[in-house]
């Protein structure tokens, strides 16, 4: 039997586990911000880069035959959607900034 949680009411020890969940801490800071999104970009770059990686590696294992041809076109294609992804957000940051450029003050 299926039974939907959402309208269950929640026990004392469930909301103190949500409420400390939550940071009771100041709004971050522009800079923070900043920083966060800049670290963001760093890692999926890094993510990128490292599938770019593998995926040469798993050709030259698919040269000598350790590697079967579905398992070479799946980490392919993952990397090149990796790449579209992040080629399109390229993209859109470049518009977003050319977008506050064009603002008038």
């Amino acid at each position: 039997m299926i039974t939907n949680t959402m309208t269950l009411p929640m026990q004392t020890s469930q909301v103190n586990a949500t409420v400390s969940n939550i940071p009771s801490s100041t709004p971050a800071t522009p800079a923070e911000m900043t920083k966060s999104f800049g670290e963001f970009l760093a890692d999926s770059l890094q993510q990128v880069d490292a599938q770019e990686h593998q995926v040469q590696s798993m050709n030259k294992q698919f040269m000598i035959g350790e590697v079967n041809v579905d398992q070479l076109m799946i980490a392919s294609e993952r990397a090149l959607l990796s790449l579209q992804l992040t080629t399109q957000v390229r993209n859109k940051v470049v518009e977003a900034y050319q977008e506050v450029m064009r603002m008038q003050m």
